[in-house]
């Protein structure tokens, strides 16, 4: 049986961020994640630097934020820490071509989410310290949460460790970024890896988004105005979601009219029943076996026509012009 890491959340007292004293961050990327780690890292007192490949339209944007932009094979050269925040389909790409020339011992390589390296599209030397730190959030949340004084939960996992001082390292890099305030969980990047996917397809991105459409269709073939449609199927969401991360799922249900809980008692199951946990348990698979990993760089490289389709299609469905019709019309 597979050892687990005993459960344990890590605050600001536990983390010190004189392991960063001292070093240069080289943040690769400046997108959503990229953006907001840059800023943060800065503004809790280190030094960093950004790497972006040349003519990257994100240039004229770090330097606007007065950050020193450089090629990825000068920043990876010149950081001591490498912080790898360009999206993950890339990461192979920029991996070969320009970071693992550029890598010298002793470094540290930093990843936001452990599916390049999980599925081996990264293969780091074994003089490097490789660590996870995942927030869960998006950046501009985590920027903003950052400004406030306040945080947002990360993951942090070490998989490689040649000093043993890389968790060390992990746990100060989540202080500099704001995590630690919130909180942050151990793991490893196998484990953050499959979840992270799992919930993304079948339940936060994929499946919850299928559910609305689906639901707002049927009642808008039923007669219903889509305005009624969309109103009851999706302008709500905000509140249960935030309900539940205050309360849980039962102090939800506490929180809302008698009549919706005993309905969801009866029909949540008819929904969500033994068949979609099938489907989930063989989305599972596809993700462990690396099915998934292997199908998207394989979309990534031929061009993307399949993904760009489904997008367009996506985009176009009825509820989207509802929804921005309604946002309109309620400020």
């Amino acid at each position: 049986m597979k050892k687990r890491i005993p459960f344990r959340v890590y605050k600001d007292n536990h983390a010190n961020t004189r392991f960063l004293q001292g070093k240069t961050i080289a943040v690769i990327g400046y997108g959503n994640q990229g953006m907001a780690q840059a800023q943060n890292l800065r503004d809790s007192g280190f030094k960093v630097i950004i790497g972006l490949p040349e003519g990257s339209k994100d240039s004229k944007l770090a330097k606007r934020d007065g950050f020193e932009v450089c090629s990825t094979e000068n920043a990876t050269h010149l950081g001591d820490i490498i912080s790898v925040l360009a999206p993950d389909h890339l990461h192979k790409e920029i991996y070969l071509r320009q970071i693992e020339p550029n890598l010298r011992p002793g470094r540290t390589l930093v990843f936001a989410c452990g599916f390049s390296v999980h599925f081996q599209l990264v293969v780091p030397p074994d003089f490097v310290d490789v660590i996870l730190v995942a927030p869960h959030a998006p950046g501009r949340v985590m920027r903003e949460l950052f400004i406030a004084g306040k945080g947002v939960p990360a993951f942090i996992a070490v998989h490689q460790d040649n000093h043993g001082k890389a968790k060390k390292t992990a746990l100060a890099y989540a202080q500099a970024i704001g995590c630690t305030i919130a909180g942050v969980f151990e793991t490893t990047f196998k484990d953050e890896a499959i979840g992270d996917l799992f919930g993304e397809q079948v339940v936060l991105c994929g499946g919850l988004s299928e559910l609305l459409r689906t639901g707002f269709d049927v009642l808008v073939e039923s007669s219903l105005p889509p305005e009624n449609a969309y109103l009851e199927c999706v302008h709500q969401l905000d509140y249960i979601v935030n309900t539940i991360k205050s309360y849980g799922i039962a102090g939800m249900f506490d929180r809302i009219s008698k009549t919706a809980e005993f309905g969801a008692y009866l029909t949540g199951g008819r929904i969500i029943g033994p068949q979609a946990k099938k489907g989930m348990k063989a989305i599972l698979k596809e993700i462990k076996e690396g099915k998934f990993a292997r199908k998207w760089m394989k979309e990534y490289e031929g061009g993307m026509k399949n993904y760009q389709k489904m997008k367009r299609q996506k985009a176009n469905h009825p509820l989207e012009r509802i929804s921005k019709n309604i946002r309109k019309l309620t400020g």
